[in-house]
């Protein structure tokens, strides 16, 4: 909780965000009389109100650029200035495509994200690798539609195909293999703790994937025209959410 003049910010929610994401702050006696004047900001660079009441502040996080970060919201009233903490993610690349969830190698901290593309297209690149100091670099061209990512305990990296509807390994070589067929439109993919592939098929279908690349059905969700997303909780528990879907399994 911070204080400025008589009114005081009391939360922020979600107390993280990043570029494009809305923030709302929980005031009190936030003096909006002079609408103007109020201004928001992340550490120096402008935010944008979307809208303001004494209790109540909803704020934009606006584009910035690669290697920019912040650790405080600055809201002002004309008469004085409010700092609490809210953690603006730092930008580590940009002009990517990512479907879905980036893939980290946890040997060296590695990030992996797609440059998908429209759907068929082929691009120059589709997977990149951003190291942990920031260097982006090629890291495939052959698969079309790159959508999910997930590494395996061994180091090799799953990537899904919206396009084609399949599943490929790329080893530690970046030798690519075809591991599963006929996913229908396969974006998000997470693995349990005995390997086996769950890949999302956003038609409304979660494919189980075994270790020899044989794939069965696992559960039916609301088609989304987006991707799917999904993670498995410590308890081996798989979650699956959709954008464009009303319900969650």
């Amino acid at each position: 909780m911070a204080d400025f003049s008589d009114g005081k910010i009391l939360g922020a929610q979600p107390a993280a965000a990043v570029e494009g994401g809305e923030v709302i702050l929980t005031c009190e006696g936030y003096d909006t009389t002079d609408y103007a004047s109020c201004r928001v900001s992340f550490d120096g660079w402008r935010g944008r109100i979307i809208s303001a009441s004494a209790e109540r502040v909803i704020v934009g996080v606006p584009d910035y650029e690669v290697g920019q970060s912040a650790d405080e919201v600055h809201l002002d009233d004309g008469n004085g200035t409010l700092i609490a903490p809210l953690t603006i993610g730092e930008k580590l690349a940009e002009n990517m495509h990512p479907v879905g969830n980036p893939a980290i190698d946890h040997e060296d901290g590695t990030i992996y994200v797609t440059l998908s593309g429209s759907r068929g297209q082929k691009m120059p690149v589709s997977i990149y690798a951003v190291s942990p100091d920031g260097t982006v670099s090629p890291f495939n061209s052959d698969i079309t539609n790159p959508s999910g990512l997930a590494f395996d305990e061994e180091g090799a990296l799953y990537v899904t195909s919206r396009y084609e509807g399949e599943l490929y390994r790329i080893n530690k070589f970046k030798d690519v293999a075809t591991i599963a067929t006929e996913l229908g439109v396969a974006t998000g993919i997470a693995l349990d703790r005995r390997g086996t592939i769950f890949v999302g098929d956003r038609s409304g279908t979660i494919f189980s994937v075994n270790t020899i690349g044989e794939a069965r059905p696992f559960a039916s969700l609301e088609p989304s025209v987006s991707a799917y997303h999904l993670a498995f909780s410590p308890d081996g528990e798989l979650y699956v959410t959709g954008p464009t879907v009303s319900s969650s399994e």
